[in-house]
């Protein structure tokens, strides 16, 4: 199971739907296709299947810069929320 991205903008928002597995080499990946906008953007986490600890990490800074994590699958929140309070982020 691979990483698929897809990409929708409608000139205000990018919404980026990804689905399969997240591994940690797919992170500067994601972070080219986050920052190469100027616009909001939303990670549509709806088919993520699996990820690493790597990748909610990057989800958590993503988050913490802006960035909206919809349909974010309970448990990636709540690994996400573990990291945070461990690292003493807000």
């Amino acid at each position: 199971m691979v990483l698929r991205i897809q990409k929708v903008s409608d000139g205000q928002l990018v919404i980026l739907r990804l689905s399969g597995r997240v591994r940690s080499d797919d992170v500067d990946q994601l972070k080219e296709q986050i920052e190469g906008n100027s616009n909001r953007v939303l990670l549509d986490l709806a088919e993520v299947k699996l990820v690493d600890r790597d990748v909610v990490l990057f989800l958590a800074d993503c988050e913490a810069k802006g960035v909206q994590l919809s349909q974010c699958p309970p448990y990636i929140r709540e690994w996400i929320d573990r990291e945070r309070a461990t690292q003493g982020s807000p």
